[in-house]
């Protein structure tokens, strides 16, 4: 079966109280209708079709990757009928089957989609709709059927009758339409006291030419909540986050407390892997196996492998953790640095764009900046690499097996050779040849009597 997608993404959001369109509010970081145009990616169409209004270059800067994604303006809020009659301008040549999504409804699945459409195939349907049950139904649209459970019409709320109110399936949102009824949308009628054509009204007008039609009512009514408030926004993303956590606890991973941890969408956490409360885990995160994340962790963009341990109170930022690591606790790993496997990175250690070798140690109150760090490492407590002298940055190198006293400076470009030591408390602004010892101390004095002498001086 050929498909297409339109997404309507016109709408203002006034009840969001926001300039910006309502598509574009974020939700655990990616705007609504990113996840509308992903879902639809996933069932892999000849052609998306974005449908916006005034606010078009925002949408589509928000979306990032628009390059199957097609544009069209709808100049004048007219109403969604119009909406998609004005996507539909795209797709003259297409013959199939035109999935129809809504930009605010960003808890939508594929497989949701998929199921929906193989109905809508196995009927050879000219128009399907999807519903679902809620109670109350708020200001949904309603189903409206015969005697028999046949689908008559939807009615918006405002055109409701008291009896009418009291039925607890709506309509979705989400449409499957057959190519040949596009020239049906122009049949719907302006309604006169809103002054738009309602696609909800393309059930009655199919109908009335003979066209064979049916509403599904889907089990899953939370994947077809729309964000039109920010009070539904908050809803979403509860939903969104036990989602995530019942998705990977039925993968085999361990939560302490799932009420308050919030996965991405798009992260990844294998089978037993133990997460502790007030964890975030954000972006195309990769968790691997048996790890063990504890409380008040933020970890973004980034990979951990399998075994490893990320220790309370850690930030990591778009980097890599090797395989038996340990990090934390209150460590800072900062975009583009890489830990080797088994090595340990401390309390109070930030780490920025920065290679750390297999088996490397900073256990303590330390700074490792835009630095090479071999195998077999020691950075004693207080070690900073000044990297930066107000206009460029400049590298360190540490080779394999060096050990760094505590309270060292390190100041590039300079490398530090393999098996070679640096003294506590040393400022090393030139190499340290291979097993050499590199020292800056000023040579200590003992001053006697000085004790008393202040004492007298001070008249203390």
């Amino acid at each position: 079966m050929r498909y297409s997608c339109v997404i309507l993404a016109a709408g203002l959001g006034k009840r969001m109280n926001s300039s910006l369109p309502k598509v574009i509010h974020k939700l655990y970081g990616l705007p609504l209708i990113r996840y509308v145009v992903d879902a639809g990616r996933k069932l892999k169409p000849e052609k998306i079709v974005v449908v916006a209004g005034k606010n078009h270059r925002l949408i589509k800067d928000s979306i990032v990757d628009c390059r199957d994604i097609s544009f069209v303006i709808q100049r004048k809020p007219l109403g969604t009928a119009h909406a998609l009659l004005s996507g539909t301008s795209l797709l003259k040549d297409f013959k199939g089957t035109v999935v129809v999504l809504n930009g605010d409804m960003p808890l939508i699945r594929p497989e949701t989609i998929r199921r929906f459409l193989k109905l809508h195939e196995r009927h050879k349907n000219t128009l399907s709709v999807a519903s679902f049950v809620v109670k109350p139904p708020h200001s949904y649209g309603r189903i409206i059927r015969s005697s028999d459970g046949e689908a008559l019409k939807i009615r918006e709320t405002s055109s409701l009758t008291k009896a009418q109110k009291e039925i607890n399936e709506v309509n979705s949102g989400l449409y499957a339409i057959d190519s040949t009824a596009f020239p049906l949308l122009r049949k719907i009628k302006l309604n006169r006291k809103k002054k738009e054509y309602y696609l909800t009204d393309i059930l009655e007008v199919v109908r009335g030419r003979g066209g064979k039609t049916s509403v599904y009512c889907m089990v899953d009514g939370d994947e077809f909540i729309g964000i039109n408030t920010r009070q539904e926004l908050l809803k979403a993303h509860d939903i969104l986050r036990k989602r995530q956590v019942m998705c990977f606890i039925q993968k085999g991973v361990s939560f302490i407390d799932a009420e308050s941890v919030f996965i991405h969408p798009y992260a990844m956490i294998g089978r037993e892997t133990l997460i502790y409360p007030n964890v975030y885990i954000q972006g195309k995160t990769r968790i691997g196996k048996k790890c063990i994340i504890y409380p008040n962790v933020r970890i973004i963009d980034s990979i951990i492998k399998d075994h490893a341990i990320i220790k309370d109170s850690t930030l990591i930022e778009e980097s890599f953790v090797g395989s038996k690591a340990e990090v934390g606790p209150f460590a800072h790993i900062r975009p583009g640095t890489s830990i080797g496997q088994s090595a340990k990175i401390g309390n109070f250690v930030e780490v920025k764009k920065s290679f750390v070798g297999t088996g490397t140690k900073a256990m303590h109150l330390s700074y490792i900046g835009d630095a090479t760090v071999g195998r077999g490492v020691n950075i004693g407590a207080g070690t900073i690499t000044c990297n930066y002298d107000g206009r460029k940055k400049y590298k360190t190198i540490i080779e394999d097996g060096v050990f760094v006293g505590s309270d060292s400076q390190l100041i590039a470009p300079v490398r530090l050779k393999k098996g070679s030591y640096v003294g506590a408390g040393s400022t090393i602004t030139a190499d340290v040849p291979t097993n050499a010892l590199g020292i800056s101390r000023v040579r200590q004095r003992n001053i006697k009597g000085w004790v008393k002498r202040k004492i007298k001086i001070n008249g203390e």
